[in-house]
């Protein structure tokens, strides 16, 4: 379980003695084995919080609890040792590191090329193919991003956040992530954090958590909040 208390974020702002608040005492709760997206306007601070969750940044105050520990003042490392997995919006390219070796670190132990290309073949991909490429430039967004996907699915993580795993993909890449986040969630142990605009992905949550202005606006079932969303949708629609 993971619960967030009181959680805020204050930036400096540039060439002024005042802070800019990002979040805004966020308190929430995610259960074990629970689909959760976040979605809200552009600038809202859904992504700063993923990134307070994994510890790339550090909260202003407030406190994270996971499985009832501590984790506020926790390095990345140690995090990811507890568990947490993160998908950058951007997925990170490695010159000079092969797929397999990627996997391969993920997992945490030596594995097999059979092993790795299993994993592979869980997000799509035709392990022949890729096993042996770099990590660079030469492959897609959409791989890369699923290239990604098979490495949290090593590391068999208990919580797993992406940040925007749709931006920057094909559609035929799209569709076949919202199967691969279907399979995860279904064969999966641990949470789900995704956050996403697309209606496709809120869709499959269980649960959706508004955040606007560095405020959680709502959160609740899926079925209580989506109809309510796509109301708001057709309506800024329609005024444009």
């Amino acid at each position: 379980m993971l619960e967030l208390k009181h959680i805020s974020f204050a930036v400096p702002e540039e060439g002024k003695d005042t802070v800019k608040e990002i979040l805004k005492d966020i308190n929430l709760t995610i259960d074990d084995r629970q689909f959760v997206a976040v979605t809200g306007p552009n600038g809202g601070g859904k992504s700063t919080l993923a990134k307070i969750l994994v510890g790339i940044e550090k909260p202003t105050s407030g406190q994270i609890l996971y499985n009832g520990q501590d984790i506020t003042d926790m390095s990345i490392t140690d995090r990811a040792r507890l568990g947490i997995g993160f998908a950058f919006q951007q997925p990170v390219r490695f010159k000079g590191i092969t797929v397999k070796d990627l996997i391969t670190l993920a997992a945490g132990d030596k594995i097999s090329t059979s092993s790795a290309c299993e994993y592979l073949s869980e997000v799509g991909l035709c392990a022949r193919d890729y096993i042996n490429r770099e990590v660079n430039a030469s492959l897609s967004g959409g791989e890369l991003k699923r290239i990604e996907i098979a490495t949290i699915l090593a590391r068999k993580t208990s919580l797993s956040i992406f940040d925007e795993p749709e931006a920057g993909i094909d559609l035929w890449s799209f569709s076949n992530l919202i199967r691969i986040f279907e399979k995860l969630h279904q064969d999966a142990n641990g949470s789900i954090m995704i956050i996403s605009h697309q209606e496709r992905i809120l869709n499959i949550a269980d649960r959706i958590i508004v955040i606007a202005d560095g405020r959680v606006l709502e959160s609740d079932e899926k079925d209580a909040i989506l109809p309510r969303l796509l109301d708001r949708s057709m309506e800024c629609r329609f005024q444009k």
